[in-house]
């Protein structure tokens, strides 16, 4: 099943099923439920189910960071492994100098 997620006034995008490259290689620093510290990059989500689908999606305990990302050709690619080369160059790319 695809969700159709609104991007901009017309447009919509929906996710790759089986993908979930979102919830995998960003990292988040927004508590999570079961992950109170965020998550680092490259770790799947706890909240990320066996079916690649986010557990508390639409519910109020979903981070803001992940309830405000919507998906977008450019991100998400061809494929899986496309999505989550883009989003682990994007992490890499803004992540703070150590």
């Amino acid at each position: 099943m695809n969700v159709a997620v609104k991007q901009g006034a017309d447009a919509a995008h929906a996710c790759r099923e089986g993908c979930g490259a979102c919830c995998i290689a960003p990292s988040i620093s927004s508590p999570i439920p079961g992950m109170p510290d965020g998550k680092p990059a490259g770790v799947p989500c706890v909240q990320l189910g066996e079916d690649l689908r986010c557990a508390i999606f639409g519910r109020p305990e979903r981070p803001a960071c992940c309830s405000g990302l919507q998906p977008q050709a450019e991100m998400c690619g061809a494929s899986r492994s496309e999505a989550l080369a883009w989003l682990t160059r994007l992490e890499t790319a803004t992540r703070p100098a150590s």
